[in-house]
C-alpha cells in the first residue's frame, strides 16, 4: 500500500487540576500493566481467554499503563522548569481486536499521552484523538474501536476529575 497523509486532531485539555494531583489520579485510573501475570499465563499454557480475564482485572477502566517516562527528571539538566510525563497507555486485548483487521493499528497502540504543568502548575493533558489515528487506516472495524478508545480516554479523564468530552468532539 502506498504512503498516505492523514489529519489528526491533537487534543489538549487544560485540566485546572494541580499537576501532581492529576498525575496521581491518572496513574491510579490507568494502573501499570502486570507483565508478570501474562508471562505466567504463557508459561502455564494459558489461552487468550486467560489474557482477557487478567486484563479485565488489570485495567478496570479499559486502559492500563505500559510505559512512563518522567521527562522532568531527564530535561531538568537543560534548566527546564516545566514538569512533564510521557505515557503509553492502552489494552492489548483492545489492540488485538484491531490488529486482526489491520496490523498497522499497532502504529497507534498503545496510545501516546503527555501531561505537563502550565504556568499555574496545573496539568495539561495532550494526545492525538484515537478515532483519527485508527480511522486513517480505512477499516470500519478498526475505526469503530478508535471511537471506543475516544470514549475510554474521556472516561479516564473523568476519573481524574476532568470533563473532556467537548475536547474530543
Amino acid at each position: 500500500m502506498p504512503s498516505e497523509s492523514h489529519t489528526v486532531k491533537r487534543v489538549e485539555v487544560h485540566t485546572g487540576v494541580p499537576y501532581g494531583e492529576f498525575v496521581t489520579a491518572l496513574e491510579k485510573a490507568a494502573p501499570p500493566v502486570d507483565a508478570g501475570a501474562y508471562e505466567l499465563i504463557e508459561e502455564a499454557g494459558g489461552t487468550w481467554d486467560d489474557v482477557r480475564a487478567v486484563m479485565a482485572v488489570n485495567a478496570p477502566h479499559h486502559l492500563a499503563r505500559y510505559w512512563r517516562i518522567n521527562a522532568t527528571q531527564i530535561l531538568k539538566l537543560a534548566e527546564g522548569s516545566t514538569r512533564s510525563i510521557e505515557y503509553l497507555i492502552g489494552n492489548h486485548v483492545i489492540a488485538e481486536s484491531m490488529f486482526r483487521h489491520d496490523p498497522r493499528a499497532l502504529l497507534y497502540a498503545p496510545l501516546r499521552m503527555l501531561v505537563w504543568s502550565d504556568d499555574n502548575d496545573d496539568a495539561v493533558f495532550a494526545m492525538h484523538r484515537p478515532s483519527d489515528e485508527f480511522g486513517s487506516l480505512g477499516s470500519a472495524e478498526v475505526r469503530k474501536v478508535g471511537a471506543d478508545l475516544d470514549r475510554y480516554v474521556i472516561e479516564l479523564l473523568r476519573l481524574c476529575g476532568v470533563d473532556a468530552e467537548q475536547d474530543f468532539a
